[in-house]
């Protein structure tokens, strides 16, 4: 049996004097879509940015963070992401004054400079084949996209590094609910193409969905975790996040 591609163990997490997750332990194989339910301020963008290394000024960490057999913990965020943890933050964070092509370009920093040339190419061209909308408007400026179309670049901006774990934080935030749809099958089919993904999201119905394993993470601290059909069927995870009336 293969050893987990992410294990995280006993992650802590606080802002100056006001700790935000307690003792957190999860892993993500190889392969699989883990997804991290929980109501807002539960702690599930802390956590994502407490394994990424995307800190906030006046956070602190403790704990262990292991990805692919390395102790990546206290690691900068630059040095993760070089590693193929890719985090696509919530909010998207796009460059507004940047074409949308520019944008991916910038996702290709973590291949190596002999092999820019050649690569970056063929990986925007995959991009804009799973993403058209993006080829159609890879001139324009990215804070001219609609909500959707700025999330599908945040997320093609993360393949263009080529990421052996796609973390996505909210991808669903903020979209209409048609977009909502659309967004969830791209990260399916992200997952049937083989990506390793770990997700956060609101919509917990349509995460557990898609996702093989899942966590619910309450107050800070995992309350459950196990297979996603499992964890959608416990009564107080239908009460508290399905809206089923127990």
């Amino acid at each position: 049996m293969t050893d987990p591609l992410l294990v995280v163990d006993n992650l802590s997490a606080a802002y100056g004097p006001a700790e935000a997750l307690h003792g957190v332990s999860l892993n993500v194989d190889a392969g699989e879509v883990v997804t991290l339910i929980g109501s807002n301020g539960a702690g599930k963008t802390t956590t994502l940015r407490s394994i990424t290394g995307l800190l906030e000024r006046g956070m602190t960490v403790s704990g262990r963070v292991v990805f692919d057999g390395r102790d990546i913990t206290g690691m900068s965020a630059e040095k993760v992401a070089s590693m193929g943890l890719v985090h696509v933050p919530e909010g998207r964070r796009v460059f507004p004054g940047a074409s949308v092509e520019d944008n991916l370009l910038l996702g290709a920093y973590r291949l190596r400079r002999r092999e820019k040339a050649v690569a970056r190419r063929g990986r925007i061209e995959s991009i804009y084949e799973r993403f058209p909308v993006l080829a159609e408007r890879r001139g324009q400026y990215a804070g001219l996209l609609s909500g959707g179309e700025q999330q599908q670049l945040a997320i093609g901006r993360a393949l263009m590094a080529e990421p052996r774990l796609l973390v996505l934080d909210e991808p669903s935030l903020g979209l209409a609910p048609l977009l909502v749809a659309a967004m969830f099958k791209i990260v399916a089919e992200l997952a049937a193409a083989g990506t390793t993904i770990l997700l956060v999201e609101q919509m917990a119905r349509q995460a557990l969905a898609i996702a093989d394993r899942a966590y619910v993470l309450d107050g800070g601290r995992i309350v459950r975790g196990g297979p996603s059909a499992e964890v959608a069927n416990a009564a107080e995870v239908k009460t508290a996040y399905l809206g089923v009336a127990s």
